[in-house]
């Protein structure tokens, strides 16, 4: 009988421990397909940061280093260097590499440092309880901002994406989503792209993905679904940004 599909080796056989209708699952299988299909596996290592995201190191088969809140890319970026044939991802949160970490993301990134970054958007710090992070959406209520965020207080949610490439040092950089089987697909392909880049030496490379979080947005997981689609990606925008290193 011919296998039309399976679990990706990379991807561990166990049940994760994530809340109902998050999607950090989907992009953990997008990451182990890449990785069994560019057949890269035992030379993967993947640095995990501080968040929901911190518990990726159960989930898929590759090696990993612990790295503390924010420091991700710093971390990647000496395994890289002291091991050039390895390939390297981070696999960061919007709290982790858009707050505490933004030095370390935009100094990789303008280095054109050869890693890989996985920066999943949810809009707020999922693990602790749902705070205002910098992609907290203007008017969007968490438990730091009861009344919506207001930029006369906290400012403009940041771009990451945008902001990035305008750096010399980005080969690829895209904004996907994963809340529809569509973008599941265009996800996947900006992922393995991303990958791509590393194994054929071509230097820094960042997916951005939106992501739900249906706990702390107090929604059922087809009303996150809906509500990343009718106000994230509106002022999140779906796109590669830079490819080659050209500005698109």
């Amino acid at each position: 009988m011919k296998v039309v599909f399976e679990r990706p080796q990379a991807l561990s056989d166990v049940t994760t421990h994530y809340c109902p209708g998050c999607t950090h699952g989907i992009i953990h299988r997008l990451v182990a397909e890449t990785i069994d299909e560019l057949g890269i596996l035992e030379r993967t290592i993947g640095v995990a940061s501080v968040g929901c995201s911190v518990l990726a190191y159960d989930y898929l088969e590759c090696d990993w280093q612990q790295a503390a809140h924010g420091r991700a890319p710093a971390v990647a970026t000496g395994i890289k260097r002291a091991l050039p044939d390895s390939i390297v991802f981070t696999y960061q949160g919007d709290g982790d590499l858009a707050s505490i970490g933004t030095a370390e993301i935009i100094h990789a990134a303008n280095r054109g440092e050869a890693i890989t970054v996985i920066y999943v958007n949810n809009t707020n710090y999922g693990m602790t309880g749902g705070q205002m992070a910098p992609t907290t959406l203007v008017g969007q209520v968490t438990t730091t901002s009861p009344r919506g965020r207001d930029t006369k207080e906290a400012g403009y949610p940041l771009r990451m994406a945008e902001m990035l490439a305008t750096l010399k040092g980005v080969n690829y950089l895209a904004r996907v989503a994963v809340n529809s089987p569509a973008n599941i697909m265009k996800a996947k392909r900006a992922i393995k792209q991303a990958f791509t880049v590393q194994v054929e030496d071509g230097g820094f490379a960042l997916v951005e993905v939106l992501s739900t979080c249906p706990t702390n947005w107090r929604l059922d997981p087809v009303e996150a679904l809906k509500w990343l689609d009718d106000n994230m990606i509106p002022y999140y925008p779906l796109a590669e940004f830079k490819v080659s290193g050209e500005v698109k």
